[in-house]
């Protein structure tokens, strides 16, 4: 499931709690991630997923979910 993938990264790079980490946890808020901690995320899901996220595509995600649904569309 990509939601699972997902949060195992997330955990992983971030040292965060798996169960702080919901559909609904904001990318910007909750997890407190700046450019550069975005930039090495999106790296490592590109990677893990066999994906581009392009610039566009990450300025309208503001939760996990949203990355999600865009992982599982492309």
């Amino acid at each position: 499931m990509v939601f699972d993938k997902l949060k195992s990264i997330i955990v992983e790079e971030f040292e965060l709690d798996e169960n702080d980490i919901t559909m609904n946890t904001s990318l910007n808020d909750e997890l407190d991630i700046d450019s550069l901690d975005l930039v090495d995320l999106v790296m490592t899901v590109e990677d893990e997923f066999s994906l581009e996220l392009p610039d566009e595509a990450l300025e309208g995600m503001k939760t996990i979910g949203d990355l999600v649904k865009y992982i599982e569309e492309n």
